[in-house]
């Protein structure tokens, strides 16, 4: 078996009350907002598609879909381009509504630390961790774009 990694660099991705840690790879571009053009019938946090680099990303709101906000501010709003993992070729790309610069983090299996929340995790939410002082919650990417390709094929 091979050796893992002793420490891989992370992403601190700032939502609305909260943050969303990412592998460094995840993420493709960091880009300035932009307004989004509307999806018919999309669900509220499904905020619509941006043009970037040839491509119309799906924009979403992680804290509206796991149902911690029903509207989210936009005002000084960023965005992080991920990328999708699910092997989706119309859909290689992601769009990730972020309120405010991400923040490069080395994670080392001292500093990923589970919470000792024993709650069940919103849908959308992987785990929640503490990465030195700071709580962070992992997604589960899997599941959010399996749900943006629903959204979209509806």
């Amino acid at each position: 078996m091979a050796d893992l990694p002793r420490e891989i660099r992370g992403v601190m991705v700032p939502v609305t009350g909260s943050r969303v840690l990412l592998p460094n790879a995840t993420v493709a571009e960091v880009i300035s907002y932009t307004l989004p053009e509307r999806i018919a019938n999309a669900p509220a946090w499904l905020l619509g598609r941006l043009a970037w680099r040839g491509w119309r990303l799906p924009l979403f709101s992680f804290p509206m879909l796991t149902g911690a906000l029903a509207e989210e501010s936009r005002s000084n709003a960023r965005v992080a381009v991920l990328k999708a993992l699910g092997g989706n070729a119309g859909m290689p790309f992601i769009a990730l509504l972020a309120q405010g610069f991400p923040r490069l983090t080395t994670i080392t299996p001292e500093l990923l630390l589970p919470t000792a929340d024993e709650t069940p995790h919103a849908f959308g939410v992987h785990s929640e961790v503490l990465v030195r002082d700071d709580r962070a919650v992992i997604p589960d990417l899997d599941a959010i774009e399996g749900l943006i390709a629903q959204a979209l094929a509806a």
